[in-house]
């Protein structure tokens, strides 16, 4: 069993290697920080097939949590014992006890051991119908892993100490197909010896000019650029596209994230166009679509956003990570575009605290969508791949799409979001929208440990909810989005009036007595909200009018504007099918989870500047 100096080698290689049964595996990543445990996974109709290459003589564990800890989860444990393979399948009792289970339904495929290193590889059903497993669906799946120098005895498996860990996947988003060649040119925006503070989590912002081309590129594949050591400490990378009306000297400076001290260049920076984050691999482009550079309307300014995570505070930490862009001049049939869909992020958006579940819909709704499509493509737009987004109450996230007032089939789900996990989710078949249709973004969040209000903004404290479309062919079209009517949310506390015309923000009100001079923010935060005020207030608040705004590439507006009192028959929660033993998750629960405010420019500029950290 020699030759096992390879296997560096091997878990480069995304095909099969030497010491495999042969199977392909499209996806991998090393799940530990040292690299000594990797995971590669694909699938195969409604199975799923792992191969787990750990630095171990002893036993393999590996599983599903819903929280990523050993609370109700769904573990396997494998090896290689005295050269005979097992595979055992355990779940976690209520008191985190591992506990064999009646029905296995991991099934061991290969397995190999040497003197350093432990290999297998084994299938499972994405449903498998047993209580104690957890249905494998396109939402992110919190993996748990740990190993042992020994294999297990009578007993069980021994305590993993320290060898074990979590990473959140998307175990289901479909392969594509590595359109590079060798030769392939590319460009990077990367950050140049960034000092990480000594502190558990950091967001650097850096603006960037895009390369000045001298004739229309299209970029079709987008890879993380991680400085070797640092695959752990950074979490994540965020994409923006900036306003152009700068000069280069904005590029002088990178700064940390939703600080007070912050530039105000950074605040035109809206509209992610890439988003990466750990354990999440490279985007390609669909063989007909590409990102156009170098013409006019194509991004000149970009801001990157890298999520520094340092949990246990070290020091002295230089990083220079980023992006890397590979362009070429042959010229695709069709240019991307990506629309921003879902709540304006504004503090408008409300979450009371202490609750346990809160939704929040925002809505491109039919007006903005049938002006801006009828204007510049009535045969509609095609969406191809979709990223999610909420903050740090995030618990699920849909994109609801709606037809004549009939649901469809959605355009993206996550009920398991992580904040710290976030990557664009290919559609596995390209969806229309058309003029007249409806999209709704909506969003679960949990403030349970929250003794104040969340309010909608940029810090990860406050909140979002939104969707990035990325579609062809591009249309003047870069966000779509609605807030629900603030009046009526301060009518639910008690608010009667407040002082006009509105000069300050937030704006002060004027009655009753106990609201008198205080913000509608101090009002909101002083009610004394209970579970049962929480779920009026939700109900509320969901049937509220909204303001809409449906805005142009130049920040410029659609005629579509004010108050929009939505359709009823868009108005209603989605109610997932129950899934029935050997339904393919991705088609049942791919169903769905499921104006423009008239103030003054020193009233937007205010909003922005409350919202940072």
């Amino acid at each position: 069993m020699g030759g096992w100096r390879l296997l560096v080698l091997w878990a480069l290689l995304p095909a099969t290697a030497a010491g495999s049964s042969g199977r392909w595996y499209p996806h991998g990543t090393v799940l530990d920080p040292e690299g000594k445990y990797w995971l590669r996974w694909g699938r195969q109709g409604g199975r799923l097939a792992f191969r787990l290459e750990v630095r171990t003589t002893g036993y393999v564990g590996f599983g599903f949590s819903p929280t990523g800890t050993m609370a109700a989860a769904d573990i396997v444990v494998g090896g290689v014992a005295r050269g005979r393979p097992y595979l055992q399948d355990y779940f976690t009792n209520a008191n985190k006890e591992l506990e064999k289970d009646s029905q296995q339904d991991y099934h061991l495929e290969y397995a190999m051991e040497n003197s350093t290193h432990t290999v297998i590889e084994f299938t499972r059903e994405l449903h498998t119908c047993d209580a104690n497993d957890k249905i494998i669906t396109d939402s992110t799946v919190r993996v748990i892993w740990a190993y042992h120098h020994e294999d297990p005895g009578e007993s069980g498996p021994k305590y993993h100490d320290s060898n074990r860990g979590t990473r959140s996947l998307k175990l289901l988003n479909p392969e594509k197909v590595n359109v590079l060649s060798a030769a392939s040119p590319y460009f990077d925006l990367v950050n140049q010896d960034v000092p990480i503070p000594n502190k558990g989590t950091t967001y650097w912002c850096q603006m960037f000019k895009i390369p000045a081309f001298q004739e229309k590129h299209h970029v079709i594949k987008v890879e993380p650029v991680i400085e070797k050591g640092h695959e752990s400490l950074v979490h994540h990378i965020l994409l923006y596209q900036c306003s152009s009306n700068f000069n280069d000297s904005v590029l002088d400076y990178g700064h940390e994230c939703y600080h007070p001290n912050m530039p105000d260049a950074f605040l035109t920076c809206e509209t992610v166009i890439f988003a990466w984050a750990i354990g999440g691999e490279g985007f390609t482009y669909p063989s007909h679509v590409g990102l156009s550079l170098g013409m006019p309307l194509d991004p000149h300014y970009v801001l990157l956003e890298v999520h520094y995570d340092n949990p246990t505070h070290k020091k002295g930490l230089i990083d220079s990570s980023g992006l890397r862009f590979f362009h070429t001049t042959d010229i695709r049939k069709y240019d991307a575009g990506v629309i921003e869909a879902g709540l304006w992020v504004s503090l408008f958006h409300t979450i009371p605290p202490g609750m346990p579940e809160f939704r929040s819909e925002g809505h491109c709704t039919l007006e903005c969508l049938e002006e801006a499509l009828e204007a510049e493509k009535p045969s509609g737009i095609h969406v191809f791949a979709v990223l999610l987004h909420a903050h740090l109450a995030g618990r699920g996230v849909r994109l609801r799409h709606f037809r004549n007032g009939e649901e469809m089939q959605s355009l993206a789900y996550d009920d398991d979001f992580d904040f710290n996990f976030q990557e664009f989710q290919y559609l596995k078949e390209e969806q229309t929208i058309l003029p007249g249709d409806n999209l709704i973004t909506e969003c679960r969040y949990n403030t349970k440990d929250r003794s104040g209000m969340t309010w909608g903004g940029l810090s990860t404290r406050n909140e979002m909810c939104l969707s990035y479309l990325l579609y062809y062919p591009r249309i003047n079209l870069t966000r779509c989005a609605s807030i629900p009517d603030i009046m009526e949310q301060l009518q639910f506390i008690g608010v009667k009036e407040i002082y006009r015309p509105v000069t300050t923000w937030p704006f002060i009100i004027k009655s009753p007595k106990q609201y008198k001079n205080l913000s509608f923010m101090d009002a909101m935060n002083k009610f004394k909200w209970t579970k049962k005020e929480g779920l009026s207030f939700n109900k509320l608040v969901l049937s509220l009018p909204v303001n809409v705004r449906c805005s142009k590439t130049d920040n410029a507006e659609w005629s579509i504007q004010g108050m929009t009192a939505l359709p009823p028959d868009i108005r209603r929660p989605y109610k997932p099918e129950p899934l029935e033993c050997g339904t393919s998750t991705s088609s049942a629960l791919h169903g769905v989870f499921s104006l423009r405010l008239l103030l003054c420019s020193l009233f937007l500029g205010s909003v922005l500047s409350s919202q940072s950290m």
